[in-house]
């Protein structure tokens, strides 16, 4: 009897329409697809295959849908356990996983009626995942991906994926931010944004956007007050409209609940990170791979100064509390402080969580209010935990304290940080540098204790330092990684380099940061997360392009960070 090809390709589509509303990701719908073989016609000798119909045809249907090439889907195959299997791969080597050419061989011999099964199984699985959420636009091509598309060129596929980013911060991303104004708002709240992102590119302020819109008769352009007021509105918690003061928060601890800033900020900030990852989950990067993050702590400078009579010891009544003292190249500064957990490493570097710092400083009295860094970590290991399964922490030196290290082993995760350096240490070190052979050293199981109590060990390693101003030319790493080897010492230090974007990525971050003078720190804060989610949609492009080319994560941007801001401000403004 003659198969129908639309009457398969539907069979396959409704069953996989089923399996969308109970799966997260498109390698698990085709793991799990019921796909009838024996309709399927392929013209090889079943008798000598190394790969049955059943397996070349997920792949097919993967490699399809995600619009990738032959020669990138065998790579992953390869390096890429789970995906085999999800095929349906009986392999025991990886090795064993088919090659670009088997692929293009086996795909050569199916029928006709197979092809056109296989064409219209592509276009409806895909759709289903789409309408299911469980692929995003920007992980899926324009049109169904054929052989032609092998000669896709690098500037169409990174044009492509960046139009896909755009598309995902306009439907799925910015959105998530609402100012909470009037319906009969005059201006709307993708204006607003339109306006934000134009800021952004342009290194700018309110009042420099609002002149400009003045200057050119711009109708979606508002003045700049309208402006902030719709980004403090962001910040706002519910039910109050004011600019929010540390007594209105003020507990019995005399702690400051500056929290429902934040929480306001992030519950939007969450939402939209959830929608990045999602789309870079749909990619598969957390499968096989170590999921590392660093955590550190960066400053947007404040330079009005803080004291009323210095020799005196009379600070300014109303100087802004959120404004701590840091030190940078030997001066002594003061700003707003941001804490973030980043993910690094083989990842694209998107930031997972923000949390504001406050620390005490040299013009406030001894019982002032702050947090402790233990706190910090706390939080942003539970916003990051919330996206991705984390196996380590990475810390700078800033954060080495021991409930810092305890929160972290609590959760079953593995900590990297460098430490300050101590005489016990510099003793090492001599040793080290005396010793007529060795350059490397590990102390094991170091106590660490909390409340008089040993908490948990760790180990001290000792290595040469790459930098120039490190200790006798040394530095000092703490683990609480199961025992380390001598010869495993420089394998864990080298690990540090992981965290390679970090300084870059704050970097990026600043230049997107609008321009303000205004000590309301829902402004503040609010100009922070949104800056970093301008920075996370640059990455996510990056990434995407990156995939698609086959190129490293770590290699340069392929897109510069002013050119995807000043795109992403245009698209907002066509389609808003």
């Amino acid at each position: 009897m003659p198969t129908d090809p639309s009457a398969v390709a539907e069979s396959i589509i409704v069953h996989a329409e089923t399996l969308c509303e109970c799966e997260d990701h498109l390698w698990d719908v085709i793991r799990d697809l019921s796909i009838p073989v024996d309709t399927l016609e392929d013209g090889r000798n079943q008798n000598s295959v190394d790969y049955g119909t059943d397996e070349i045809f997920r792949t097919l249907l993967f490699r399809r849908i995600r619009g990738i090439s032959q020669k990138k889907i065998a790579k992953r195959l390869g390096r890429e356990p789970s995906l085999a299997k999800s095929f349906h791969f009986d392999i025991t080597d990886l090795e064993e996983t088919p090659t670009q050419q088997q692929l293009s061989y086996a795909h050569g011999k199916f029928s006709d009626d197979t092809q056109e099964i296989l064409y219209q199984t592509v276009a409806g699985v895909r759709q289903v995942a789409l309408d299911k959420d469980v692929l995003t636009e920007g992980l899926v091509p324009s049109v169904p991906a054929d052989d032609e598309d092998e000669s896709q060129s690098a500037n169409e596929y990174k044009k492509e994926k960046a139009q896909k980013t755009l598309t995902l911060a306009r439907k799925h991303v910015i959105p998530e931010f609402d100012t909470h104004r009037a319906a009969h708002k005059t201006y709307s709240d993708e204006v607003m944004l339109d306006m934000f992102a134009s800021i952004c590119a342009n290194n700018g302020s309110a009042h420099s956007e609002a002149e400009y819109g003045w200057l050119t008769d711009d109708d979606l352009i508002c003045d700049d007050s309208t402006f902030l007021r719709a980004i403090k509105k962001i910040a706002t918690p519910e039910a109050s409209d004011g600019q929010l003061t540390f007594e209105d928060f003020e507990d019995d601890d005399s702690m400051p609940e500056i929290d429902q800033i934040r929480d306001a900020i992030m519950t939007a900030f969450n939402a939209a990170t959830e929608n990045i990852i999602n789309s870079i989950r749909g990619d598969d990067p957390f499968e096989s791979r170590e999921t590392v993050a660093a955590i550190d702590i960066t400053h947007e400078q404040f330079h009005v100064w803080p004291w009323e009579d210095k020799e005196a010891g009379i600070a300014k009544p109303d100087y802004p509390k959120m404004v701590s003292g840091y030190k940078k190249d030997g001066e002594y500064k003061r700003g707003y402080k941001y804490a973030t957990i980043t993910l690094v490493g083989d990842h694209a570097p998107i930031i997972l969580g923000i949390e504001p710092v406050k620390e005490d400083s040299a013009w406030e009295s001894d019982d002032s209010p702050s947090y402790s860094k233990a706190d910090l970590v706390s939080r942003l290991l539970d916003r990051a935990e919330q996206f991705v399964d984390l196996d380590t922490v990475m810390f700078d030196r800033g954060f080495y304290a021991n409930r810092v290290y305890a929160e972290v082993h609590e959760r079953g995760l593995t900590y990297l940080s460098p430490v300050p350096t101590y005489e016990d240490d510099l003793a090492a070190i001599q040793n080290i540098q005396e010793h007529p052979t060795a350059d490397e050293a590990v102390k094991h199981d170091v106590p660490f204790g909390i409340d008089g109590e040993v908490h948990h060990e760790a180990e001290f390693l000792y290595a040469p330092s790459t930098s120039d101003d490190a200790d006798e030319k040394y530095a000092v790493f703490v683990t609480n990684q199961d025992r380390v080897e001598p010869e495993e010492i420089s394998s864990v230090v080298n690990g540090y380099s992981r965290r390679w974007d970090i300084e870059n990525q704050y970097k990026s971050i600043k230049e997107f940061l609008p321009k303000t003078s205004s000590t309301d720190y829902r402004l503040r804060l609010c100009n922070f997360a949104l800056s970093t989610l301008i920075y996370n949609l640059w990455r996510l492009t990056d990434y995407l392009i990156k995939v698609a080319l086959d190129e490293p994560i770590r290699s340069p941007p392929v897109i510069t960070a002013k050119t995807f801001v000043r795109a992403l401000g245009d698209f907002l403004r066509k389609v808003g």
